[in-house]
């Protein structure tokens, strides 16, 4: 499809996508009908084989505290000299944001036609095309995992399968601030030319 602006608004919003710190979103998170169109774009991802090798959980309300409480018990059992600022920081994880959505990738081990590593891309192309569209219909996001996506009793507690891994935790809410601007690297510099030898 091509504009007759020069500057296209899709490119443009893919240009002025910022990640808002978690610590920075407020309620009003989205609706309902809101985050199905959100989803409903996300879903629109590359996937080789037509595997839909992701799923969604959302977390919201009280169950982000009673998560962050769990995720404190879990770092003190994890490591019982834990300092108070980092047990804390694990308490406040999910309560920032209202909303936090779980991008769940799901790699069937017995599936041996597509490379696992091209079902867990689908999933994190998942957690971009989400940071997208909460950005385009007003809201702050921010794609974060740290070690909870990474702890088997945690991916226990959220539900997951052997099969399932956290491709990120999608933070959206609404910005209390505007996101910097940060340096981005020069695509010129990071282009070369492949010849043949």
């Amino acid at each position: 499809m091509n504009s007759s602006n020069p500057e296209h608004d899709a490119l443009s919003l893919l240009d002025a996508r910022r990640s808002v710190p978690a610590k920075q979103l407020d309620a009003p998170g989205p609706d309902e009908a809101t985050l199905l169109r959100m989803l409903r774009s996300a879903v629109r991802v590359p996937d080789h084989g037509k595997r839909v090798p992701f799923r969604f959980l959302r977390i919201t309300g009280s169950d982000r505290d009673a998560l962050g409480e769990r995720l404190a018990a879990r770092s003190q059992a994890r490591d019982p000299d834990i300092g108070e600022g980092a047990l804390d920081k694990d308490r406040r994880r999910f309560s920032h944001a209202p909303m936090v959505i779980v991008v769940v990738a799901v790699l069937d081990p017995d599936d041996t036609k597509i490379p696992e590593v091209e079902r867990l891309l689908t999933a994190g192309s998942v957690c971009f095309a989400l940071l997208q569209a909460a950005q385009a219909l007003g809201f702050g996001a921010s794609w974060l995992s740290g070690w909870p996506a990474y702890d088997a009793e945690i991916l226990a507690l959220l539900g997951l399968g052997g099969n399932e891994r956290v491709a990120g935790f999608i933070h959206i809410g609404t910005p209390r601030i505007e996101a910097p601007e940060r340096e981005r690297p020069d695509p010129a510099a990071l282009l070369t030319d492949w010849h043949a030898p």
